[in-house]
């Protein structure tokens, strides 16, 4: 059976690491209230490939 509710499954990829140059990307999946946070969600996460951390965005 679904889930009931308003919560959705949200992509978060790091600002800071396009403008680096490097391969790759730092991506992570997480779930948000769309009813709470109607907006999209920025999160402070760990980038392993630049090795700190950086603000996430969410993409659509």
């Amino acid at each position: 059976m679904a889930k009931k509710g308003n919560r959705v499954q949200v992509i978060l990829e790091c600002t800071e690491h396009k403008a680096t140059g490097q391969p790759g990307t730092s991506r992570y999946i997480t779930t948000k209230n769309k009813k709470n946070t109607p907006d999209r969600v920025e999160l402070k996460k760990f980038n392993p490939i630049l090795k700190k951390m950086t603000v996430h965005k969410e993409i659509k």
